[in-house]
């Protein structure tokens, strides 16, 4: 199974927190990449966010948002 199989068999199980962060490793994901990787790091590092001032279920909406974007689903 490739990873991009994997990321969608991921997605299709509704396993957001999975699909993200194995879509963050990937080196090209265009213009959805920051908010990829922030909804993955949003999901392993909450409180930093917080502090930051940053709401963390909107960065995950978004990297979710995102990756239907550029995967499709």
């Amino acid at each position: 199974m490739t990873k991009i199989e994997k990321l969608k068999a991921r997605m299709a199980a509704h396993d957001w927190r999975g699909a993200l962060a194995l879509a963050a490793a990937f080196p090209r994901l265009g213009a959805h990449k920051r908010a990829i990787i922030l909804g993955h790091e949003a999901w392993e590092h909450p409180r930093f966010y917080v502090q930051l001032g940053r709401d963390v279920e909107v960065l995950k909406a978004d990297g979710i948002a995102a990756l239907r974007a550029r995967y499709g689903a």
